[in-house]
Parts: structure tokens; sequence; C-alpha cells
């Protein structure tokens, strides 16, 4: 069977195509994906059996072979921030989510902008704790 990468999957249109390992590109449609898969992320390996249909080459009976590398996973140790210096922006952290809360508490979100801040935040020291 023939292996390749998804090249790009939008899971709202339902198709996307692989990159052939020999070259070329495959259509893969929704229906070809395995049973409880919904959408499958760019260079994601797998393998796939191939009809030629009116446009040309599809993708049939998609295996996946390894998930699409992660930049986080990719991240050394040696990359991570000091514990000593992660304690301060948590507690920095801990100040900016309070504000927050108060807000919640008497039935008001913070602005657009302002949660938009927060929730950037809050995804950089979580990725800075993965590590």
């Amino acid at each position: 069977m023939p292996t390749g990468k998804v090249r790009f999957y939008d899971a709202d249109k339902g198709f996307g195509f692989i990159a052939e390992d020999e070259g070329g590109d495959v259509f893969l449609h929704a229906s070809a994906l395995p049973e409880g898969v919904t959408t499958l992320k760019k260079g994601a390996r797998v393998e796939f059996g191939i009809v030629e249909g009116r446009r040309g080459a599809q993708a049939l009976s998609v295996r996946l072979l390894e998930p699409a590398p992660s930049v986080a996973a990719g991240r050394r140790e040696r990359d991570r921030k000091p514990a000593e210096e992660m304690v301060v922006i948590i507690e920095d952290l801990m100040q900016l989510l309070d504000g927050v809360s108060t807000g919640l508490r008497k039935g008001h979100y913070p602005e657009r902008k302002v949660g938009a801040k927060v929730a950037q935040v809050l995804r950089r020291v979580a990725d800075d704790l993965e590590g």
C-alpha cells in the first residue's frame, strides 16, 4: 500500500490531500478516514489505498501510521525557563486571573481584547510548564 504525509486536511469541508512518498498528490475525502477519526493534522504519516476517480487519484481506507510531529515535543529541557523565573510568572498570572475572577463574580466578562490577552498568556505559560 502507498504511504505519504497529509499535505492539508479541512475537517469542516471534509477533504484534503496526501503527498505521496513516491511523488504526487492524492485527494482525501472524509469517508476514507478510519472509524472514529474526524480530522488529520498536516504532516501525519498515513497508509492508504488508491482508486482512480473522475478527477484523478483518490485515497481509500486511510490508516494513520504516525501522528504529525508536535512543535512542543521538539523543545528540550534546556529550553525551559528556570524554576525561579517561572515562580514570578505564575504569581503574576494568579493576580491577573484574580482580577478576571472578580469581574466575573460581578457578572461581567472582560473586554474582548483583555480576554484574548489573558488567553494568550495562559497558553504561553502552559507551553512553558509543559516544556
